[in-house]
């Protein structure tokens, strides 16, 4: 998707301030820069820092005090028809630029090059160099792929990978989001820090001596890429700033990891300002958080004065209930009236015990490749949150090892890709290894490759996939006495074409459960398209990407060909912003609920949520708000909650060891739900669907933007009164994990019902087995449940000294109990003709013998239904 000015417009300040895209130095405290050259080598310096380029392409920055820091003697090109070409030497001169002293470094490029040229300009100022290769000479030239070498001398840590972004408002309407600014790599050494700015880079091609620095077309032959290296001690994120000459930042932060606290109480947020500006500065700091309700939790505003090319912090307390999410907002403003804001936010857990171990439904579908905060906290999170299944893990692998798991009662399985255009030997040889893998990683399952359905709904790709993987697998783990299970490639949506040409090939013999991926556009999880597999549209927008149809498609299909444990091995709940094909953060919520329990209730053997955190492998903690690989997670960006983690959480907590008894339809046509039992009592799932299937239709459809609602705003406007059946307590939890205590009154209880799931404790939905026990004067009438029957039981005490003469007279019938002997008590029983009992009168007629004339009572008892609901 190409870049969009309303969603990818960057502040007036970056734009006036933006150096490192533009080749300018930043305005730093002044410094006299010097330069020489002498034996070939050009020698820049300034405050803190020092240059020197050499014969041969070697470019070293030393600090002020003549140390080593780091060097590079090679760049790198990309072109589609050249391919990659890397320097072979290079030859500095003295120049300058504005009157300044700077070096110019022009590479030697080898023949093989097609007449590409490429130089250097170097550049320094007070503890910053700045760095800009221009590459020409070619019209097929993919700046994508540019790369400058680099070493880093002694260090004392591993380079950190940080990408930096800020917040923006949408001009066409919806919720702030976070867009790019750059990427940092942060150096340290004994003597400091380093922070190494770039437009954009991708951790994954970067190593310890060569750095992806991507270039921009200058015109059709040449393309520019810039770098400057920052020698200072500030944040990253406030040094990034400083850097790039960004006028001002805001930032907020916890110490607690991922924002989540194990109870209710106060809170504390840091905001830390950034004035990156050459002048001293007064900010007014306003601040908002809001909970999921709307409720403002905390509110304020105060001065902070923060120091030119420098940060200050302030504090905010932010009260936090134990259930819920809050979302808090602060802005800063300059007195020119520029201004900046962050949001972040922030939740309590308790925690709690889960009990289904391995049996559980609940897993992750993405190792933890993003270990921000740390290993530990991580699996704390995820276990505190109900995650048991991991995806993928292996010795050697992206992620934890297995050990991590198997040191805290986790499971976890494996998933290798093959390149399914390799070599059969090739292929032979990739299961051999796999397998042993597997192993050697004691992977409960193998899920043998990932989304190899394409092209959808053809079954193109099927009978191959048999012959050249699957088969090779199969034999490699008989060969090698394995004992993990065998599940197919995750397939992208549920592909009935594809799944009918794997029967029909034999590979529906050779696994053991089936995977596929039931991605979901705009509908609602328990959408199922009409029509059957053949009809639903495969688009980028089509029907096809559901998730209720998909799973019981794949249901018919095993009632015909056998039955497999079924595995989701990825869904999802993407909430990129102001996208109507992606979820809401509130919807986001509704859906990850309402997909567990479809789940559950479908007998889904596990559901590996994709995936834990925002951002992508190749940004970690990068934004992009137009790409939807950046929205998937259960955490934000910054790690803060995502309403889809409370959702995640209470489906985990209320399932855990739930059994699945039935589906219910009220009389309404609208409103649907699922019956569960747990050892707590029954448990229901209910929604109303008066408002449909499809989200996100508000606004006509020009392209893909829809303006989004905050989390608080009610998305649903129609609500159902409905009057259930109940015990004497019912409890009402939604998808943020908010529970309260509903009143009842005559064994019922009346709900709202809209297109939100929620979850109710205490419904008597199966019919009741027992009604409310009325009493007088030691006797009492109660309606029960009689098998499938309903009967009226009335029990009658005794006089403690005489025999009595009993008499007992209902709408079903009469009875006597000619005598009851003193002390004793004894029950009659009236059966009706079916479940249901209708309010009535119970007359009891005793007399003590001996003791005068007969007493009689009248008790009243209400309705009473024992039948199912829906």
């Amino acid at each position: 998707m190409s870049p969009d000015p309303l969603h990818l417009n960057l502040s007036r300040r970056h734009f006036l301030g933006a150096g490192i895209l533009a080749g300018a130095l930043i305005v730093l405290p002044p410094s006299v820069v010097s330069a020489s050259a002498a034996a070939g080598d050009v020698t820049l310096t300034a405050d803190g820092i020092r240059v020197v380029a050499s014969v041969g392409g070697r470019i070293a920055v030393y600090s002020g005090s003549g140390a080593l820091l780091m060097a590079g003697s090679r760049f790198q090109t990309k072109d589609t028809v050249y391919g990659t070409q890397t320097s072979t030497g290079g030859t500095p001169s003295l120049t300058s630029v504005d009157g300044q002293p700077a070096i110019r470094m022009d590479y030697t490029m080898p023949a093989s090059a097609g007449g590409v040229v490429v130089s250097a300009l170097i550049r320094v100022q007070t503890a910053q160099v700045h760095l800009e290769w221009t590459v020409s000479g070619s019209t097929t030239l993919n700046p994508a792929g540019f790369m400058f070498s680099r070493a880093v001398n002694a260090p004392t840590a591993p380079d950190e990978y940080i990408p930096t972004s800020e917040w923006q408002r949408d001009g066409a309407g919806g919720i702030p989001y976070e867009v790019p600014t750059g990427v940092v790599y942060r150096s340290s050494w004994a003597s400091g820090h380093g922070l190494l700015l770039l437009a954009s880079s991708r951790k994954a091609w970067t190593t310890a001596t060569w750095v992806h620095a991507p270039g921009t077309l200058v015109d059709a032959t040449s393309a520019v890429t810039t770098a400057s290296l920052i020698l200072t001690e500030a944040r990253p994120a406030s040094g990034a700033a400083i850097g790039r000459g960004d006028g001002m930042a805001v930032e907020l932060s916890t110490t607690r990891p991922f924002n989540v606290w194990d109870a209710a109480g106060d809170a504390t947020a840091t905001v830390t300002v950034t004035n990156a500006g050459g002048a001293d500065e007064v900010f007014a700091l306003t601040w908002w958080a809001r909970d999921d309700r709307g409720t403002v939790v905390t509110s304020g505003t105060t001065s902070l004065a923060v120091a030119s090319l420098s940060a200050s912090d302030a504090t905010i307390t932010v009260p936090l209930e134990a259930e819920g999410i809050v979302l808090l907002e602060a802005t800063a403003t300059s007195t020119s009236g520029d201004s900046a804001f962050a949001r972040t936010t922030l939740a309590a857990l308790a925690p709690f015990a889960y009990t289904a171990g391995s049996s559980s439904m609940f897993g992750i579908a993405n190792y933890p490749w993003l270990l921000s905060a740390g290993e530990q906290a991580t699996l704390d999170l995820w276990q505190k949150v109900g995650i048991q299944w991991v995806r993928i893990a292996y010795d050697g692998g992206p992620g934890l090892p297995p050990a991590s798991y198997d040191a805290r009662g986790m499971d976890h399985n494996l998933e290798l890709q093959p390149d399914v255009t390799a070599t059969d030997a090739a292929l032979v040889a990739w299961a051999e290894t796999s397998c042993t893998t597997a192993s050697a990683a004691g992977a409960s399952w193998f899920e043998v490759g990932n989304e190899l359905n394409r092209p959808f709904n053809s079954g193109d790709a099927a009978p191959g996939y048999v012959e050249r993987v699957l088969k090779p697998v199969r034999a490699a783990r008989a060969a090698q006495g394995g004992t993990f299970q065998l599940m197919n490639n995750g397939l992208a949506g549920m592909d009935r074409p594809w799944i009918e040409a794997f029967h029909a090939a034999g590979g529906w013999d050779l696994v053991d459960g089936i995977a596929f991926h039931p991605g979901r556009g705009n509908f609602t999880p328990d959408f199922v398209p009409d029509g059957d597999g053949g009809d639903w549209s495969t688009g980028a927008t089509g029907t096809y990407w559901n998730f209720l149809g998909g799973l019981r498609q794949l249901k018919e299909l095993m009632a015909e060909y056998g039955e497999k444990e079924i595995w989701l091995t990825e869904a999802y709940a993407c909430t990129r912003p102001n996208a109507w094909w992606n979820d809401t953060y509130r919807h986001a919520a509704e859906n990850v609920l309402l997909s567990l329990a479809l789940a559950k209730a479908e007998g889904v053997r596990a559901v590996c949520w994709y995936q834990f955190f925002d951002s992508y492998t190749i940004s970690p903690m990068g934004a992009s708000p137009e790409d939807t690989e950046y929205h998937f997670g259960l955490v934000n960006r910054d790690l803060g909650p995502k309403p889809s983690l409370l959702a995640y959480t209470t489906a985990a907590r209320a399932l855990d060891q739930a059994t699945f008894v039935r589906w219910v339809h009220l009389d309404d046509g609208t409103t649907h739900g699922l019956l569960f039992s747990t050892p707590d009592g029954p448990l229901t799932v209910l929604w109303n669907r008066a408002d449909g299937y499809i989200l996100n239709t508000e606004g006509t459809r020009t392209d893909w933007r829809f303006p989004e609602p905050e989390m608080w705003q009610d998305p649903w406007p129609t609500k159902t009164q409905v009057t259930l059946p109940a015990g004497p307590a019912v409890t009402e939890t939604d998808s943020f994990g908010r529970t309260r205590q509903l009143t009842t009154s005559g064994g019922q209880v009346q709900l709202t019902i809209d297109g939100a799931p929620r979850i109710y404790r205490g419904l008597l939905l199966d019919g009741a087995d027992a009604g409310p026990v009325q009493t007088s004067e030691g006797v009492t009438v109660q309606a029960i449940r009689d098998e499938h029957d309903a009967a009226l039981v009335v029990t009658v005490q005794g006089d403690a000294a005489r025999d009595t003469e009993v008499r007992v007279t209902t709408p079903l019938g009469s009875d006597r109990i000619a005598r009851l002997p003193a002390g004793e008590a004894r029950s009659i029983t009236f059966r009706a003709e079916g479940p249901a009992l209708a309010a009535g009168t119970a007359s009891v007629r005793t007399h003590v013998r001996g003791s005068g004339r007969p007493h009689t009572r009248s008790i009243p008892y209400p309705a009473f239904d024992a039948r199912p609901i829906g």
